[in-house]
């Protein structure tokens, strides 16, 4: 029963998702990107009548929902974080590098960023895959200690100026932030302009992935 309730299609990936801390459908959206807003509807209500969310109107905003996970759905974080290390060491590193997705990419490295390391005022950091198409080339992670969302995303250009530039392509970049590369070792394939500072402690404060400390054992 319990693998009729998790295992059918996208059903895991939209709990780690909410595992990882998003309650918004919009941000949820963007953290499975490939799952079809029709689709993401049918499973939260899948998992509201299992147990394991908890929708709730969000005061002020008509129509907009929360949804949080319950003691039950807290429960799968630890499946979720077996799931992900298993991943991370029996997946093939070029299977694991085959189906790249720079919009889920950028959402998990949002999600990670250590601020601790970055000026105490706005800092604007983009990231370009020249490969890609125009739509998807160009993003820009805006961390902020003073706003209402310390760090943001934003796939148009938000109008800052730019501290630091960030060119390379997006398997490198995401060879470093599965913990498969490093920002020293992938120095030939990252073009790093701007401010000094935030180039040299790039390793710092960069989000990777959970599980990035993680040996591969598949090649």
């Amino acid at each position: 029963m319990a693998s009729e309730v998790l295992c059918t299609r996208w059903t895991m990936v939209l709990v780690r998702e909410l595992v990882a801390g998003s309650t918004r459908f919009g941000d949820l959206r963007r953290g499975v990107p490939r799952m079809s807003p029709t689709l993401l509807s049918q499973r939260l209500k899948e998992l509201e009548a299992a147990g394991i969310v908890l929708r709730t109107p969000v005061a002020d905003e008509i129509g907009i929902h929360d949804y949080q996970l319950t003691p039950a759905g807290q429960d799968l974080k630890q499946v979720v974080e077996s799931f992900g290390v298993w991943g991370q060491k029996w997946v093939k590193t070029q299977a694991t590098l085959e189906n790249l997705d720079p919009a889920l990419l950028m959402w998990d490295m949002r999600r990670n960023i250590n601020p601790a390391p970055l000026p105490p005022q706005r800092t604007v950091v983009q990231f370009c895959y020249p490969e890609l198409p125009a739509n998807r080339r160009e993003w820009w992670l805006i961390i902020d200690p003073k706003a209402k969302v310390e760090v943001d995303l934003c796939s148009t250009d938000p109008g800052f100026d730019v501290d630091l530039w960030v060119t390379t392509d997006l398997k490198t970049m995401t060879a470093i932030w599965m913990g498969l590369s490093s920002v020293r070792e992938a120095q030939s394939k990252l073009l790093v302009d701007g401010d000094p500072a935030l180039a040299r402690s790039m390793a710092q404060w960069l989000g990777l992935s959970p599980f990035a400390a993680q040996k591969k054992i598949a090649g």
